[in-house]
């Protein structure tokens, strides 16, 4: 009979520091000063690593915002999102830590980042956090 051990994996998760938002590329928005929009952006795809376990977690990010002169060039978004597929962070800081890297980033009018994510142990968690007023 093997050793109990011998059936345990054991995940590594990277550290939260390892994500760079100067990966985020802000451009000009054109029409500011002229004219408000709001812009939603949807990633269905989104993966991290549960910290306690080192498993899988899924979720879809929702970015919604209203920008003042900045906007995110949608690639560089990606790329950055992307850099947490083997971070250990809990649900509630990945949505704080996008918000503020974000907001640092474009400083917008408003930003509101919400997190989504899929069932785990029959628990779903849906996290929300914003950035100012949306004011029409």
């Amino acid at each position: 009979m093997l050793p109990e051990d011998e059936y345990k994996v054991k995940y590594q998760a990277e550290s939260p520091d390892i994500v760079d938002s100067a990966q985020l590329d802000p451009i000009d928005y054109h029409y500011a000063g002229r004219r408000d929009v709001d812009i939603v952006i949807r990633q269905p795809e989104f993966t991290s690593v549960c910290p306690m376990t080192g498993l899988p977690d899924f979720g879809r990010i929702t970015i919604k915002y209203r920008p003042d002169k900045k906007i995110v060039e949608l690639k560089s978004l990606k790329y950055y999102l992307m850099q947490y597929r083997n971070v250990g962070i809990y649900y509630e800081h990945v949505v704080n830590r996008i918000l503020e890297d974000l907001v640092a980033a474009l400083s917008p009018k408003f930003m509101e980042v919400v997190g989504d994510f899929t069932s785990r142990g029959g628990i779903d968690t849906t996290v929300q956090a914003a950035f100012g007023e949306l004011k029409d």
